[in-house]
Formats: C-alpha cells, structure tokens, sequence
C-alpha cells in the first residue's frame, strides 16, 4: 500500500476484489477472498451499507452497530482525558496533515466514517531517541448510550524512541475510532487498548500499523465490557528485521458481542510475527469473534510468523467463531503456522488440582484464571496487570461453571 498524506477522493483500488458491501466504481461483484484483496476508500459511499452477507461482517451484528455508519452529527459523545504523558500530545492534524494519512487508509464504512468525522485528530508523538519511562494514558469517556462520536488518533514513536501508550475506553457511547500507529526505524512501542465499556457501548474501531526498518511493535487488545466492541487491528511488518506482537484477552458476558478481525503482513525481510488472542465466554448469548489472517509476501524472506486463538467457554449458550488463515508468497522463510481450539475445562486439571484438596470450584477458578493470566503478564505494566487480574476475578465470581 502506498504512502500517502492526503486523503483520495476516490477508492484505492477500482478493479479490486469486492464483494456488495464495497462498490467501488467500475468493479464487479466478485467476492473477497483474502484480507488483503479488501478494497480501501477514504469515501464511506464507496462502500455503500453492509447487509451482513459481506466476508468481514458476517459474523457481526450489523443491525446493532449501523448508527456508526453515518458521521456523528455533533461529535460529542466522548471526552479525552491525557492522565499521564500530556507532554507527548502534539497538534492536532486534520485530514490530509502529516503524518496523518501516512499509512492509514479505511478498509470498512466505519473507518471512513471515522476518518470523514473527526476533524481534529490527536496525535501522540514520541520524539527521536527519547525513552519514555512511565506509560502515556489517554482515557476515553462515553457520554451516554444515544452519543455519537467519530475520531482518528495517531500514534507516532519517531527514530530510536521507546514508549508505552495506553488507550482506555469507559462509560457508554457510539464510538467509531481510527487508531493509526507508525513506529519508526528503531523504535520500540507498546500499544494497549482496553475496553471496559458499560453494557449498552457500542464501539467499533480500526487500528492500522507499520513497523519500519529493527522496530518492535507489540499491540494488546483487552476487551472487558461493552454491548459490541469490534476492534481490528491490521499490522504490517514493512521495513527489514521489524518485529510485531500481537495478543489479545477477551472476557464476554450474556449479551455481549466481542469481536476482532486480525491481519498481521509480512512485507519486508526478516520479520518476525507473534499473534495470540485468548478470550471467556460466560452466559446465554455471549459471543466472541475472531478471525486472524497473516500474509507472507513475497518480498518477506527470512520470515517466522505464528498465530493462534484459544477459547474457553464457562457456560451453556455462549459461542466462539474462531478463523485463523495463512497465505505465503514466498518459500523462503525460516516458518509459519497457525492454530485455533475451543472447548469447555480440562477434566485432567481439574482432577489434579482437586487431588491436591483444592475444592472443585476453586480449582475451575484456578484453571480460567491461570487460562488468562498467560496474556496479561505479557503487558509489563504491573498497576495495569494488577487491574486486569482483579477484573478477571470479579467476572469469575458470578459464574457456576
């Protein structure tokens, strides 16, 4: 995909690979086959409106989040509080400002809403060579249940910089976000986005990566609360000897819908590749989602890439999509793999645990928790581990397993 720093009037591609929800002039109805073959706009008209037959939203609920699908009106149903790191919030950039624009291009109606709806975006931004010690905590705060709100936020750690951003979303709104995320020759940057919505939130967003020539990205998507919350978060290795992580812990309860859609790109050589999402599953209709697509290029010599998903569900009535896929266009590489299961408790560990005069529910509690804790100690930020751990133990609660 091409840089660029203003946004085209018209699609990226107008004889790509569509399927109805994407009709960019001039093509026809020939189904999307893999993640790459999307078609991408900064217009939300190229689009036109989802049905839920289209490959990327057959396993959402459309109805549920078509508010997002139109500009939010008065863009006031979030507020941003900066509680750490205010000396790294930079000017905003509108549409078309570098380095606004400079990888991000929308691949759904949601995120071309976005990027038409926010006319401010933030821009985090971590000077060359500097190492930033304490994480930069940007706090998203709904506004109610029937607000609306669009934004685009870029993420930017310049030459041999090192920082840790965290973004975290609360309280109730309709929120459609971009997260555009440029870590440059060098760098080494942490993303975490967590989502501890309340029940009624809907929030759909969109993260877009490159990764430049030795940087290290890792990228944590936690995801707590919230009615739908569909995060998807696309990363593309693209300079020589980058390196992505990225992990993802999901918890859904009766009635929420928690979704993420991952594409991790090998483009340059010598990449190395981690993905690996976990998620619980508790009560009738609880729904997770989870497709992880990884794309070896052909350029991509050298590379090691691995992804997997793991589910684990507590209850009757939930249910857990899980799709991993893996296209290579290199023989080249040093390996590549994917895995994917989903099931109820182990009875071995139960047994073992219980052998050891643990009771049976503890013991269950002890299997989840140890289940999830893999991905929230891969953080490193031990107030945010400690939060993450306490909420597990709170969900488990209320659960009869």
């Amino acid at each position: 995909m091409a840089a660029s720093t203003t946004a085209p009037t018209s699609a990226q591609q107008t004889n790509a690979h569509i399927d109805p929800a994407a009709q960019v002039a001039d093509a026809g109805f020939v189904p999307v086959q893999t993640r790459s073959e999307r078609p991408r706009s900064f217009e939300p008209a190229d689009f036109g409106t989802p049905t839920g037959r289209e490959v990327n939203w057959k396993h959402t609920p459309v109805a549920r989040l078509s508010g997002l699908f139109t500009p939010a009106e008065s863009n006031d149903g979030v507020t941003y509080e900066i509680t750490s790191g205010e000396q790294y919030i930079a000017d905003t950039l509108a549409a078309g400002t570098a380095p606004r624009g400079e990888f991000f291009v929308p691949e759904d109606i949601v995120a071309a809403v976005a990027w038409q709806g926010s006319v401010d975006g933030m821009h985090v931004r971590i000077p060359r060579n500097e190492e930033v010690a304490e994480p930069i905590l940007v706090t998203v705060t709904g506004q109610g249940a029937d607000k609306r709100a669009d934004s685009h936020i870029v993420i930017e750690a310049q030459e041999n910089s090192a920082a840790t951003v965290i973004l975290r979303h609360q309280g109730s709104a309709q929120y459609a976000q971009n997260i555009e995320i440029i870590a440059r020759a060098g760098s080494r940057l942490t993303v975490v986005s967590v989502q501890r919505w309340d029940d009624d939130a809907i929030h759909a967003a969109s993260h877009q990566t490159r990764v430049d020539k030795d940087a290290q990205l890792r990228h944590f998507i936690v995801s707590f609360g919230g009615g739908i919350v569909r995060v998807n978060p696309n990363l593309e290795l693209a300079g020589t000897g980058s390196e992505g992580k990225m992990y993802g812990l999901t918890f859904a309860d009766a009635g929420q819908h928690l979704e993420s859609q991952v594409y991790m790109h090998h483009k340059g050589a010598h990449t190395t590749g981690d993905v690996l999402y976990k998620g619980a599953l508790q009560g009738e209709s609880a729904r997770s989602v989870w497709i992880g697509d990884v794309l070896i290029g052909r350029d991509a010599t050298g590379t090691s890439s691995y992804e997997a998903n793991r589910n684990l569900v507590l209850t009757a009535g939930a249910r857990a999509d899980s799709i991993p896929n893996l296209e290579i266009e290199t023989g080249d590489i040093l390996g590549a793999g994917h895995a994917s299961a989903t099931g109820r408790f182990d009875d071995e560990q139960l047994f073992y645990l219980q052998t050891r005069g643990i009771s049976e529910e503890e013991a269950r509690r002890l299997v989840v928790l140890g289940f999830l804790t893999d991905i929230v100690l891969r953080l490193g930020i031990p107030s945010l581990e400690s939060e993450l751990l306490a909420a597990i133990d709170t969900e488990l609660a209320g659960v009869n397993v």
